[in-house]
Protein backbone atom coordinates (compact mmCIF):
# COMPACT_ATOMS: atom_id res chain seq x y z
CA UNK A 1 0.00 0.00 0.00
CA UNK A 2 1.38 3.40 -0.98
CA UNK A 3 1.91 6.01 1.70
CA UNK A 4 0.02 9.30 1.29
CA UNK A 5 1.95 12.25 -0.14
CA UNK A 6 3.29 14.38 2.69
CA UNK A 7 4.13 18.04 2.04
CA UNK A 8 6.72 20.00 3.98
CA UNK A 9 5.53 23.24 5.56
CA UNK A 10 7.41 25.45 3.04
CA UNK A 11 5.66 23.57 0.22
CA UNK A 12 2.27 24.20 1.84
CA UNK A 13 3.07 27.88 2.38
CA UNK A 14 4.12 28.25 -1.25
CA UNK A 15 0.97 26.59 -2.54
CA UNK A 16 -1.41 28.68 -0.44
CA UNK A 17 0.74 31.80 -0.97
CA UNK A 18 0.93 32.68 2.70
CA UNK A 19 3.70 33.75 5.05
CA UNK A 20 4.72 31.48 7.89
CA UNK A 21 3.52 34.05 10.46
CA UNK A 22 0.08 34.35 8.83
CA UNK A 23 -0.17 30.57 8.64
CA UNK A 24 0.58 30.17 12.35
CA UNK A 25 -2.03 32.84 13.21
CA UNK A 26 -4.57 30.93 11.12
CA UNK A 27 -3.48 27.68 12.79
CA UNK A 28 -3.96 29.22 16.26
CA UNK A 29 -7.56 30.04 15.25
CA UNK A 30 -8.09 26.44 14.12
CA UNK A 31 -8.52 27.44 10.47
CA UNK A 32 -5.36 25.95 8.93
CA UNK A 33 -4.94 22.62 7.17
CA UNK A 34 -4.24 19.71 9.50
CA UNK A 35 -0.53 19.23 10.24
CA UNK A 36 1.35 16.24 11.55
CA UNK A 37 4.36 16.71 13.80
CA UNK A 38 7.08 14.16 13.16
CA UNK A 39 9.27 12.76 15.97
CA UNK A 40 12.10 15.06 14.81
CA UNK A 41 9.84 18.11 15.28
CA UNK A 42 9.24 18.81 11.60
CA UNK A 43 5.72 19.46 10.36
CA UNK A 44 4.06 17.73 7.43
CA UNK A 45 0.67 18.03 5.77
CA UNK A 46 -1.00 15.20 3.91
CA UNK A 47 -1.90 16.12 0.33
CA UNK A 48 -5.45 14.90 1.03
CA UNK A 49 -5.75 17.18 4.10
CA UNK A 50 -4.60 20.20 2.10
CA UNK A 51 -7.03 19.38 -0.72
CA UNK A 52 -9.88 19.04 1.81
CA UNK A 53 -8.92 22.41 3.32
CA UNK A 54 -9.03 24.01 -0.15
CA UNK A 55 -12.53 22.58 -0.65
CA UNK A 56 -13.71 24.01 2.69
CA UNK A 57 -12.31 27.41 1.69
CA UNK A 58 -14.18 27.27 -1.61
CA UNK A 59 -17.44 26.32 0.13
CA UNK A 60 -17.15 29.23 2.58
CA UNK A 61 -16.43 31.64 -0.29
CA UNK A 62 -19.53 30.56 -2.24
Amino acid sequence: MARPKMLKLPEVLEEIEMSRAAFYRMRARGEAPKLIKLPNGQLRCRRSDLDAWWERCEQHAA
